[in-house]
């Protein structure tokens, strides 16, 4: 049998079983949890708490040897991770608040200076004579190779703890991510919101170490919530949507590994879900460049239908191409250019809303409601037939009709 199909079909092992799982709850984690940030236009805090980590993975490790324990203990090296990214996160929010720095120019100085404190500590930590450091350079990229099973259910428990978070926090973060003035006026406390909303982030930064990598799990996080925003204008539901393609892309990323052992798992994950964003991209239907043409296309062919359409009501030369073109199309005009008997008949209707629209704007005060006229809304669109009849009273009056 095919060994991805093996893979994808958790027919693998059971420890690969256990890291596809894992790699699932955690990239749905990270999806979900990402999307709050870009929505609060935060995305960069993200990468400061995941460089962060790295010192904390070091101390964690000398620590551990020095108490004569292994150092590669996963939850040891988890927990410390999560101290310093907790560390780095509070050094982000006091330097906003209590200095001039603007939030970007605190989240480099953190990244900085924690990232280069972490690559001091792992050079030291290549030099010890103990402690079974071979291996904690994955933190970096992520790795999967030799992961236990203890590993992979503290990772795809740690995924499913921070989802089931996600989805308890999920109505205070949306509100403080799209309106924070709002949100603390009806009573929520933005500011915790905001901690817990990046303390989240961090938890699935941590847990994201040993599959995705410090480096590159700010991509997971940040490509499925931008990939999201493609297929939907609803929170609620970009949230869920990016949730599932992290799932799909830490799925699939997993299985690939396990199916290639020589291929990284971290970067794996995150050129599958660059390839969703690809595809989502070009192909979304809201949002994606081929709807987007499509889009122009069939406003463009709305308006050379209107335009001509105005011509034929009033005996007007259309000189057009693409105007004569859609008219044709439509079985408007013959091929000598004289209208057909449909085509008269729809000419005289645009000319005639034409008319009630002008009168609308005699009787009607509501600018919302005039304000919709763009030339190719129907009128029978905006108006209840009532004030229709009432505006065909009106050109009467006027000797319009």
């Amino acid at each position: 049998m095919n060994p991805l199909w093996e893979a994808l079909t958790l027919q693998a092992g059971y420890n690969a079983t256990l890291v596809a799982v894992g790699a699932a709850l955690l990239g749905i984690a990270a999806g979900a949890t990402g999307s709050f940030m870009v929505l609060r236009k935060r995305a960069l805090v993200s990468d400061a708490m995941a460089h962060a980590t790295l010192p904390g993975v070091g101390l964690a490790f000398m620590l551990m040897v020095a108490l004569g324990g292994d150092g590669r203990n996963l939850v040891g090296l988890l927990t410390g991770s999560a101290v310093t990214a907790g560390i780095g996160l509070l050094g982000v929010d006091w330097l906003t608040r209590r200095t001039r720095l603007a939030e970007d120019a605190a989240i480099g100085s953190i990244l900085s200076v924690f990232f280069g404190l972490g690559i001091v500590l792992m050079t030291i930590i290549q030099t010890m004579s103990s402690g079974r450091q071979a291996g904690l350079e994955s933190f970096l990229l992520g790795s999967t190779a030799g992961m236990l099973l203890s590993d992979a259910i503290t990772i795809a428990g740690g995924g499913a703890l921070a989802l089931g978070l996600v989805w308890l926090l999920r109505r205070p973060m949306t509100m403080v991510a799209f309106d924070a003035g709002y949100a603390q006026a009806v009573g929520v406390d933005v500011r915790r919101t905001d901690l817990a909303m990046m303390a989240l982030v961090m938890g699935v930064t941590v847990i994201g170490l040993k599959i995705v990598g410090l480096i590159l799990i700010v991509a997971l996080l940040i490509i499925p919530a931008v990939t999201a925003r493609f297929w939907t204008d609803r929170a609620e539901a970009l949230v869920w949507i990016a949730g599932g393609v992290g799932g799909v892309a830490g799925y699939a990323g997993a299985a690939v590994s396990a199916s290639a052992p020589d291929l990284p798992t971290g970067p794996i994950i995150v050129l599958i879900a660059a390839a969703l964003f690809l595809v989502s991209l070009f192909f979304a239907p809201l949002r994606g460049v081929v709807a987007a043409v499509l889009r122009h296309h069939h406003f463009q062919g709305r308006v050379h239908r209107r335009q001509g359409l105005l011509s034929l009501s009033r005996a007007e030369p259309i000189h057009d191409p693409m105007t004569l073109r859609v008219l044709r199309r439509d079985g408007l005009i013959r091929a000598d250019g004289v209208a057909t008997d449909r085509g008269a008949a729809e000419a005289a209707r645009a000319a005639r809303d034409e008319r009630r629209w002008t009168a609308a704007r005699d009787l009607h005060q509501d600018t919302a409601l005039i304000g919709r006229y763009d030339g190719l809304t129907a009128i029978d669109a905006v108006f209840t037939p009532d004030q229709i009849a009432a505006f065909d009273r009106h050109l009467g009056r006027e000797g319009m009709i």
